[in-house]
């Protein structure tokens, strides 16, 4: 039970919010894997996608990186701006 709420309640509180969540988000799933299957299996998969993607992204020219890592700001931004916007 302990694990379960350590677990949950980070991931619930922080979802929504920007910043340093996610890296949370991943800790409470990591934490939940140590007492359950599907944590550990959706947590080698996130793993799977996320060294997919880097791999991807490492091999294109530095134009295309550096493209990708905007769209990850304007990504990030338009969320903060949804999020300002929906507290108004």
């Amino acid at each position: 039970a302990v694990v379960l709420a350590t677990g949950w309640a980070p991931m619930i509180v922080l979802l929504p919010l920007p910043g340093p969540g996610w890296l949370i988000i991943f800790a409470g799933l990591g934490l939940l894997a140590t007492e359950y299957t599907w944590a550990t299996l959706v947590l080698r998969r996130t793993r799977r996608y996320v060294e997919a993607w880097t791999r991807w992204t490492l091999r294109q020219p530095p134009l295309i990186g550096a493209l990708v890592g905007l769209g990850g700001l304007l990504f990030v931004g338009a969320i903060l701006v949804a999020c300002w916007w929906l507290l108004m």
